[in-house]
């Protein structure tokens, strides 16, 4: 069941402006009577993009087809998932990746993706204490600068 989706590399890479053009006048083309394998593809694609207002665009449009299309919820799952681990927001990503991990336990995509949001967020935890102690170093060097002043 895993073989539709994509491997970890291939989901976080980004397309070209003008593939995602493609992708953007096929969904226009078809208006009121868009399809949901266009409004898929579109969605797909912009959660691809380099642009952040694109990612979060293709997180509403997925979020959509989730709730409108119960067959479409498990792809969606995956990359609702990606889309929030792109925008940064990893505890949605976490709360869609697991949610597909309860369904497809052995999914390795999901185990990839899952191992992608706990690297990042430490990554971030790190950097998050880097700089909130080396403000507390410039805060102590300038209260202690104060005080031996006087």
């Amino acid at each position: 069941m895993t073989e539709n989706l994509p491997s970890m590399a291939d989901a976080d890479s980004c397309l070209s402006e003008k593939e995602l053009e493609v992708l953007k006048k096929q969904y226009i083309r078809e208006g009121e009577y868009v399809t949901e394998q266009t409004r898929f593809n579109y969605a797909w694609g912009l959660i691809k993009s380099k642009n952040r207002r694109d990612q979060t665009q293709g997180v509403l449009i997925l979020t959509d087809i989730y709730r409108e299309v119960p067959d479409r919820r498990r792809e969606c799952l995956f990359y609702l998932a990606l889309g929030h681990f792109r925008l940064g927001n990893y505890n949605d990503a976490r709360k869609f990746n697991e949610s597909l991990l309860e369904f497809e336990p052995n999914n390795s995509q999901a185990h990839a993706l899952r191992q992608e949001i706990e690297d990042r967020v430490a990554r971030e935890g790190y950097i998050g204490m880097a700089i909130v102690g080396t403000v507390a170093a410039v805060a102590t060097g300038l209260l202690f600068s104060v005080m031996k002043k006087k």
